[in-house]
């Protein structure tokens, strides 16, 4: 018969399913995955969260914003 002759034998079969399976797995995660903290903010968006935060008081607040201005 043909014995997996189409894949490149036996175990070839199994190295063709693993590629494909991994293959499917890595489109998945660039698709479905978004992680947060991966996201890109912008200087002042930052500068606003750590005010929010308690981080810096308003006087250092407002001379932050002014530089970036």
């Amino acid at each position: 018969m043909h014995d997996f002759q189409f894949f490149g034998g036996g175990w070839m079969m199994f190295l063709w399913l693993f590629l494909l399976i991994a293959m499917i797995a890595i489109i998945v995660k660039f698709l479905f995955y978004k992680n947060p903290s991966r996201r890109k903010y912008s200087a002042l968006e930052i500068l606003k969260r750590k005010y929010a935060k308690g981080e810096i008081d308003k006087e250092e607040f407002e001379e932050r914003k002014k530089e970036l201005e």
